[in-house]
């Protein structure tokens, strides 16, 4: 019994780890903005929070619903990380324009929401099969925010080495994370 638990704890934590490196992945590009600190922080808890909604939301609904709405969130958040990415790719080019999407209010909004409708599809399937959802919501939450935060600090520090084609470079990464989630 001790062992079906401990079992159960790893592949959560592996989970976990696999639903926080796409916030990772996102948030290196996201990264190489001009982003200070706090903020950083700030988007990681948000991050965090929206990676325990969604596969919470994923639970209560996993029993209801048909496997057919994971691959359309898949399709809606793939769409969202690429946007983000063309805005900001093609925004390193025109200093003078406002930025369309910002990791601020909506932008904010828009960001988690993208990168956490992976997990809303694993809270579909761990719906169905009677996971112990606390300890997975927490440790969803945790791992995902810990990597935007690793992900992020790091984009910073590359943006300190490449400049202005950091954000080029940030661009195209979401870009590029969009398209595989698309085509995968």
């Amino acid at each position: 019994m001790v062992e079906e638990h401990l079992g159960e704890l790893v592949s959560l934590i592996f989970m976990a780890f696999a639903l926080g490196m796409d916030a990772f992945s996102v948030s290196l590009g996201m990264g190489m903005q001009r982003i200070r600190l706090k903020r950083i922080a700030y988007i990681g808890i948000v991050i965090g929070i929206f990676h325990i909604i969604m596969p919470f939301i994923g639970i209560v609904l996993g029993k209801a619903i048909s496997g057919q709405i994971g691959d359309v969130t898949v399709f809606i958040g793939s769409l969202l990380l690429f946007a983000i990415g063309a805005q900001m790719f093609f925004s390193a080019f025109n200093h003078e324009a406002k930025k369309f999407i910002q990791p601020t209010g909506i932008g904010l909004i828009l960001f988690a929401f993208s990168v956490s409708l992976d997990s809303f599809s694993v809270g579909l399937s761990l719906g169905m099969s009677g996971v112990k959802t606390f300890i997975a919501l927490l440790l969803f939450g945790g791992a995902s925010m810990v990597l935007t935060w690793i992900g992020m600090i790091a984009g910073k520090k590359v943006h300190g080495i490449l400049g202005v084609y950091s954000e080029m470079l940030g661009g195209s990464i979401l870009c590029a994370f969009g398209l595989l989630l698309l085509f995968h």
